[in-house]
């Protein structure tokens, strides 16, 4: 499921020249970050968590559009870098069922 959309976001990206040059893992890292300060700046100034709104008329923006993101640039990359997305997702989510009650974490 989520592979298929790896797939579609990263030949977007080729598509539209943003693998012209290869990037470092720490751009990719920020780029990734970006979007989440872009969310929590979307709230600073009073946006509710499920608001969109169009800039433009076109271009989504508000809270959720920032988190599709994230997403987007976490799946540009995996797609970049031959990661199972879908795999790895599954055997976390196994993973962390077998954990304690917040595992010794206050939140």
């Amino acid at each position: 499921m989520l592979n298929e959309l790896v797939e579609r976001v990263h030949k977007n990206a080729v598509d539209h020249g943003f693998w012209e040059n290869e990037r470092n893992f720490g751009e990719i890292i920020s780029l990734m970050h970006s979007e989440l300060s872009e969310a929590f700046e979307e709230y600073r100034i009073g946006k509710k968590y499920n608001e969109t709104y169009y800039e433009n008329g076109e271009k989504p923006c508000g809270i959720p559009s920032e988190l599709a993101d994230v997403i987007l640039r976490i799946c540009d990359f995996c797609g970049a870098y031959n990661i199972d997305l879908d795999k790895i997702i599954n055997e976390k989510v196994e993973y962390n069922e077998t954990r304690p009650y917040k595992h010794g974490k206050k939140c």
